[in-house]
């Protein structure tokens, strides 16, 4: 088959990875790809929210199955002209995609089909969503309705703060349109937890569930990023907690979403609040986790591509997928700065020195080649991602590589994956 791959993030470098070993995979693109997919796919030039350039471009190449990894060009209906082209593709219809491509929808969804989430309110006026605060009282969460790459949701822990979150996101327009209208939620206390499920628009096959860091610094301090780091299993989701998962939030969605006209087809990622009540909703996203993704890839023992390709043609009733029982862990290095201003084109080395470490992989998030040397081009730039026995080992393997590079404009978090190592520590 003839494979384009649609993202130039980590996310994107892991699922090429992962397709690039497939027996089926005659040739792989990816559109626009980065420094370190340029090693597994023929990178093109075309940018992933360019939705004429890329169907123009599948048909040139007859493209065979596409698989659309950021959430940009799957609310933008990258999929849907895909599908009047004639192509098949991995991931959601426009209509789909507003679980994530809008916090109220998703929300009211929740609420029409009884899936377990927090109260909220929505709010397109400013004084209103004040007001809201004032009655509620903190701590209090403020999310934009629109997509803000990973940064439109502020936790605050006084109504003042809250209040400075609805002003920066409605007057100050920090987030552009995406803060247009807000949705405001009740604090939800508990252990935050990453899980996925392929989805067919009838079925869902669960994957491994993982867990994510989102706040800048160690000890969860800081503004929060787009993930700075991720492991996978979680010990928080047992085989029970799964199945409850499934029951309680996934299927629902599946019947929901096909009962009003917008079957759901791609992958579920639902990040959950588990809470002494059990799980609880905190949003959709309509396509793999970055850094999630990268733990999962590594994990995966079956071929990913019949998976998706399964998913895309309505046929994952019978499909199960094998993974292995080490765990992974995944360290991001960003930029000096992120998730706030940072310098672009510095030059990273001892790449091949860290790659060289057994069981680890190092996935390109934002990088190009410049001459002979890799440069960094985003805030989140590379996903350093090593296997282990347990989260401890594949921990100590993780930052074992992080030390071999030399990169002084970048750093990173040393604690990702500490909630399980201390279980690790308890049980062990």
């Amino acid at each position: 088959m003839r494979i384009l791959v649609v993202g130039g993030g980590g996310r994107e470098h892991a699922l090429c990875w992962a397709i690039a070993a497939s027996p089926l995979c005659e040739a792989l693109y990816c559109a626009p790809g980065n420094a370190g997919i340029a090693a597994e796919a023929e990178c093109v030039a075309i940018s992933a929210e360019d939705v004429p350039g890329l169907v123009k471009f599948a048909q040139e190449k007859s493209i065979d199955f596409v698989v659309v990894g950021p959430e940009a060009p799957l609310v933008a209906g990258l999929v849907d002209a895909l599908k009047t082209a004639g192509i098949k593709a991995f991931g959601p219809s426009a209509a789909a995609a507003r679980l994530e491509g809008s916090k109220g929808f998703m929300k009211d969804f929740f609420a029409r089909h009884s899936i377990p989430t927090a109260a909220y309110g929505r709010f397109r006026d400013a004084a209103a969503a004040k007001a809201f605060i004032d009655q509620k009282g903190a701590p209090i969460v403020v999310k934009t309705d629109g997509l803000a790459a990973g940064k439109g949701v502020t936790v605050c822990q006084s109504i003042s703060e809250a209040h400075a979150a609805v002003d920066a996101a409605m007057t100050g327009k920090a987030f552009g349109s995406a803060g247009d209208e807000l949705v405001i939620e009740e604090f939800l206390a508990g252990e935050e937890v990453s899980f996925f499920a392929l989805v067919d628009g009838t079925h869902a096959v669960p994957l491994v569930a993982a867990q994510d860091h989102k706040a800048v610094g160690d000890g969860d301090t800081g503004p929060n990023t787009g993930g700075m780091g991720a492991y996978s299993p979680t010990p928080l989701v047992d085989a029970a907690l799964q199945q409850k998962i499934m029951d309680d939030v996934i299927m629902p969605t599946v019947r929901g979403m096909a009962a009003e006209g917008s079957p759901f087809v791609g992958v579920l990622f639902a990040g959950l609040m588990i809470t002494k009540d059990g799980p609880k909703t905190l949003e959709y996203n309509v396509r793999f986790g970055d850094p999630e993704c990268e733990a999962l890839m590594v994990r995966v023992k079956s071929d990913i591509l019949p998976a998706l390709i399964a998913a895309a043609d309505g046929e994952l009733a019978q499909f199960d997928l094998r993974w292995t029982d080490d765990a992974a862990v995944v360290v991001v290095m960003a930029a000096k700065g992120y998730p706030g201003s940072y310098q672009k084109g510095t030059v990273i080395r001892g790449l091949d020195r860290a790659a060289a470490i057994p069981g680890v992989s190092i996935f390109h998030a934002g990088t190009a080649k410049k001459g002979d040397d890799i440069v960094a081009t985003g805030g989140r730039v590379l996903a350093i991602t090593a296997r282990g026995r347990t989260v401890t080992e594949a921990q100590q393997k993780a930052y074992q590589a992080v030390d071999q590079i030399d990169w002084p404009e970048g750093f990173c978090r040393r604690d990702i994956g500490w909630r399980a190592i201390a279980r690790e520590k308890t049980a062990g």
